[in-house]
């Protein structure tokens, strides 16, 4: 009987934290806003210790931040960060980019289908948490490439700090035909062995990256 509720209780976590993190995606909570528990288990009908957790998971995700004697509220990317990040994922990624000969083919395999899901997902017009979280799918694939778990955990941390000003980018961008082409040219010089060539695809590809960035997180709110 015990285990029939946690499992229940896991569900209704996982449903707060799924309309959380599409209202934050949609832009609809804004970086810096507070995330209260009351008014929030109000509004979706649930406990506050549910709501508790669903926050605790947002902030494992880098969605938001906790701060002592302040609560949770979303999460903020400063401009002083962007460059590390972008330092941290080119570290991170160009490891797995080297390691392509040394992978599995089931590792190999990942790559191409993250890149195979992300065009379809371009494609489609998707919302800016599928367009998202399928386009850094395919930078972790990259990662995964190493066969470290430790790398891949490291790299879902560094880019969680990122997500939601990545989201904006990606909403913001007119063309999502010209982020598939160049995704698509980092797969094609992997494929062909071009290990060298891709790796400064890669820096040249975060150097864009960076940029939009910090233009997303200077842009206000709306």
């Amino acid at each position: 009987m015990y285990e029939r509720l946690r499992v229940d209780r896991s569900t209704t976590v996982d449903r707060v934290v799924d309309a959380l993190r599409a209202a934050l995606f949609a832009g609809d909570l804004e970086p810096g806003t507070p995330l209260r528990e009351q008014p929030l288990a109000e509004a979706l009908g649930v406990a506050r210790s549910t709501i508790r957790e669903a926050m605790t998971m947002l902030v494992t995700e880098g969605l938001a931040v906790r701060e002592p004697n302040k609560g949770v509220s979303v999460a903020i990317l400063h401009p002083d960060a962007v460059a590390d990040i972008c330092r941290a994922r080119f570290v991170l990624e160009s490891a797995g980019i080297r390691a392509w000969y040394d992978a599995d083919e089931a590792a190999r395999e990942r790559v191409r289908e993250a890149m195979r899901v992300f065009a379809a997902t371009a494609k489609d017009g998707a919302d800016p948490e599928a367009l998202t979280e399928t386009h850094l799918a395919i930078h972790r694939s990259l990662v995964a490439l190493t066969g470290s778990e430790r790398l891949i955990a490291t790299a879902d941390s560094v880019t969680g700090e990122a997500r939601l000003a990545l989201a904006r980018v990606d909403a913001l961008r007119q063309d999502a035909r010209q982020q598939v082409a160049s995704h698509r040219k980092l797969v094609r010089l992997l494929e062909r062995g071009e290990l060298d060539e891709c790796v400064e695809e890669l820096r040249r590809h975060l150097a864009g990256a960076e940029e939009s960035l910090l233009e997303a997180i200077a842009m206000p709110p709306g």
